[in-house]
């Protein structure tokens, strides 16, 4: 997500392969991927985790040129997605780690500040999933909820 009060979007770690091909010298069928991604998610990883696994351990660049679907895709076809999409989850427990950093240091005012950035985070991206259809419309971000991760 974009930085709210700046133009820039930061910078990547990584540069995505050019062609949208599956590389020639990958070894593994489509079938393999997706047997692996179900796997590694089972035990305990999120998605993004599971494409860094695939592209260091496995060497398969991207798992969407040999499948024809995202990792989150193939999560939601054998009902392994979990329920917040990540990138939410990440930003709760962040949203959490800076309160309960607030609740030691009362005079913080930075740290009250990021908290205010942090959770305008979640509420544009919560309004988001719930126009997509990821989140039921009903569901909504409290305190005790991020507190609990």
């Amino acid at each position: 997500m974009a930085r709210l009060y700046s133009g820039k979007r930061g910078s990547s770690g990584s540069t995505r392969p050019l062609s949208r091909k599956p590389p020639a010298w990958c070894k593994y069928n489509a079938e393999e991927v997706e047997v692996l991604i179900v796997k590694l998610t089972r035990e305990g990883n999120n998605a993004s985790t599971v494409g860094m696994i695939l592209r260091d351990r496995y060497g398969i660049p991207l798992a969407k040129p040999i499948t024809g679907k995202t990792i989150n895709e193939l999560l939601k076809a054998s009902d392994v997605a979990p329920k917040i999409p990540e990138d939410l989850e990440i930003l709760m427990r962040k949203a959490d780690s800076v309160r309960r950093h607030l609740e030691k240091n009362k005079p913080d005012k930075m740290g009250k500040r990021s908290l205010a950035l942090i959770e305008s985070k979640i509420y544009r991206l919560v309004k988001y999933y719930k126009d997509v259809g990821v989140l039921p419309s009903q569901w909504e971000y409290k305190l005790m909820v991020a507190s609990v991760r």
